[in-house]
This record gives structure tokens, sequence and C-alpha cells, in this order.
């Protein structure tokens, strides 16, 4: 009894844990949760005499195309398969590093949203390099591992603030860029017929985190349909699970959390006297939870703050 109430009591903190995280940590929850439940059953598999491959092959991305079209759903689950303990370490502690420095400068829709685009651009790169390049055709191969969508992730911060200082051990102070070019390389230079797919899948997430930083330089957000398409599910979702909201009186409620800001918005509209610190507050939660998130006022407040500017 003493032992399962410790285990519920542990389950009770891991659940209070990721539902109050930030959305950088539970994508590393995620991971290391799927890490453990994976190296458990393959345990468990081996002792039964049988092969946790069986398993592993229905969430990789193989690297046949034809394969891949059966199986659409891999190019997203291999971004959080791991199997070997170095591999989900090391991706884990770059996705927190690089991630907490993406985080200065994007919001959380926009990091879970990249790091599904990071996926799906590194799976595009294994599959098209497997079925075209000559010498990958032909080799039977799976790709697994966040390793895309964590090159995604640092080369958006790399390309969008080039000069950003990290400290590195015996190295000191380094501008980003230089640590993402080198990582490049490495990449690169360790290509072979073994694990050439792998790299290769790398430098597909990374060419999606240089296009998202470009964009996001001009002005164009290329994550804002994959989080529209996300939004409207969890509204769906929200829905199905309390008929009420969505209607008049779920309505006011859901928005509840925002009564204060928008009675304020309300009221600087009839007088036509919004402030730079109101103003800032808009900037703030659209850096924290996206343009989506703002309520109609606080979308008019911005608008007449944008038409000032152009006087």
């Amino acid at each position: 009894m003493l032992a399962g109430g410790t285990a519920m009591a542990m389950w009770d903190e891991l659940k209070r844990r990721f539902s109050e995280g930030s959305m950088l940590m539970r994508l590393i929850y995620v991971n290391v949760g799927v890490f453990l439940v994976v190296r458990l059953v393959g345990i468990v598999m081996f002792f039964a005499g049988s092969d946790i491959n069986i398993v592993l092959h229905w969430l990789e991305v193989p690297s046949a195309w034809m394969d891949a079209l059966h199986r659409p759903w891999t190019v997203i689950t291999y971004s959080f398969l791991h199997y070997e303990v170095l591999h989900i370490l090391f991706n884990m502690l770059w996705l927190y590093w690089l991630g907490r420095i993406f985080m200065e400068y994007f919001n959380v829709k926009q990091l879970m949203a990249l790091y599904i685009y990071g996926a799906i651009g590194g799976a595009i790169a294994y599959v098209l390099a497997s079925s075209v390049l000559p010498g990958l055709r032909g080799m039977e191969g799976y790709l697994l591992g966040a390793s895309a969508s964590v090159y995604a992730i640092v080369v958006a911060v790399a390309t969008y603030s080039p000069n950003y200082r990290i400290g590195l051990l015996f190295l000191g102070s380094v501008a980003l860029k230089w640590v993402v070019l080198a990582m490049v390389l490495i990449d690169l230079l360790q290509m072979d017929a073994l694990s050439s797919g792998g790299h290769i899948a790398h430098l597909g997430g990374a060419l999606v985190g240089f296009l998202y930083a470009m964009m996001m330089r001009r002005g164009h957000d290329i994550t804002a349909p994959l989080n529209r398409c996300i939004d409207k599910i969890v509204s769906l979702a929200s829905r199905r699970k309390n008929p009420g909201v969505g209607g008049p009186v779920g309505g006011r409620a859901y928005r509840g959390q925002s009564a204060q800001g928008t009675a304020r918005n309300t009221s600087q509209s009839a007088t036509g006297k919004a402030t730079e610190s109101d103003l800032d507050r808009v900037l703030e939660k659209i850096k924290r939870s996206g343009y989506t998130a703002l309520t109609d006022e606080e979308r008019d407040l911005l608008f007449s703050f944008s038409r000032k500017g152009k006087k």
C-alpha cells in the first residue's frame, strides 16, 4: 500500500509539473516520457523473445517513399521517438538551451509549430534523399529522433539573432552563428553510407528554421496557419467537452480572464485615450500567446496605434 501511495503521489506530481510547465518543458517531458515507455517495452519484448523494432517501425519514418506514404503519421511521431540514451540526452539539452533563447524572441505557439515544421522538413529531406541520391537509393533505413526539430529551432534563433552570444566551456563567449555553422559543418563531414540519411534530415530541419527566421524578419509568420488549425481543433474539443462553452454565457465565461482588460479597453475607446502601457500589455500578450489570443478590443487598440504611427 505504501509503495502504491508513493507511486500515485509521484504521478500526481508529474501531472502537476506538466500542466504548470512551459511549452518548452512540455516538449521535453513528452520526449522523455515516450523514451522511457519505449525502453521499458523493449526490455519486456527482449525477455519475451521478440524485437522492439516491430513497434518502432510503426513510429519511425521509413526511407522508402511508398512506405512513408502509407504511414503519414510518422512524419510527426518520429520526432518524439528515441531509443538510445545519448541520443535523447543531447537532443533535449540542445532543445532546452536554445529553446529558452527562442522564447526571448517568439512565443510558445511558434515554438510548438516550428518543432512540428522542423520534423516534417527533416522527414521530407530524408525520404527524398533516400529515393533520389544514387548512394542511398535502395538502402532500407528508418529515421527517428527530435534532431530535425531541434535543428529548426536552433537555426531559427541563430538566423534571427546571429550575434547572440552564449557561453561555451573552454571557449568562453561565442556568437551563436558560429556555433550553428560548426554544427552544420560537422553534419556535412559525418555523412557516410551508414548515417548520411540522418544528417540529411538534420539539414532539412535546419532549412526550415532558416526560412522561418527570414520570413519573420519580413513580418510573415509561416507557423500561423498551423497555429490557427490547432486553435480550431482545441476550440472544437473544448466545446464538445463543455457544451456550454461558445454560447452566450460560455463565451463570456471563457473571456473572463481578460474581463478587466476588456472593460478598460472599452472605456478607452469611448474616451479615445489609450496609453503606451496598454500597447505594451497587448504586445506582451502577443509575444506570450500569439495574435489569435487577443480580444476584439485589444485588436482595435493595436490597430488604432498602428494608424497613429502612419500619420
